[in-house]
C-alpha cells in the first residue's frame, strides 16, 4: 500500500490542524494505521494509531485529549485532527501502516510539515 500524507502547515499555538493520509493500492482493512512525528534533533515518536478492524485508538500521552485519529472507509483515508496545538507539536508528521498482527511498519508516507508558532 502506498501512503500519501497531507494537511500540514503553519499555525499559531492554540490553533487546530487536520492531517490526512490516503492509501492507494489497497484498503486499510487488516491494518493498524498510525501517525508518527519527528522534530529536528529528536527521534521519531508515535503519536496516534487506529486498529482498522474495530476502530480501537491509541495515543501518546503528550497528545491525549488534544488529537483524534479517525478512519474514513469510503475515502480510504486516516485523519489526525489536532487541536490546541503547542510549539512542541511542531514536527514532520508521517503516516504509517502495519498489519494488525505485526510490529513493523512496512509502509510509510512521505511526511508533512507542521509548524506551530508561539
Amino acid at each position: 500500500v502506498q501512503l500519501q500524507a497531507s494537511g500540514g502547515g503553519l499555525v499559531q499555538a492554540g490553533d487546530s490542524l487536520r492531517l490526512s493520509c490516503a492509501a492507494s493500492g489497497r484498503t486499510f482493512s487488516g491494518y493498524f494505521m498510525a501517525w508518527f512525528r519527528q522534530a529536528p534533533g529528536k527521534e521519531r515518536e508515535f503519536v496516534a494509531g487506529i486498529r482498522w478492524s474495530g476502530g480501537s485508538t491509541y495515543y501518546a500521552d503528550s497528545v491525549k485529549g488534544r488529537f483524534t485519529i479517525s478512519g474514513d472507509n469510503a475515502k480510504n483515508t486516516v485523519n489526525l485532527q489536532m487541536s490546541r496545538l503547542k510549539p512542541e507539536d511542531a514536527a514532520v508528521y508521517y503516516c504509517a501502516a502495519r498489519v494488525e498482527s505485526g510490529v513493523r511498519y512496512a509502509c510509510w508516507g512521505q511526511g508533512t510539515q507542521v509548524t506551530v508558532s508561539s
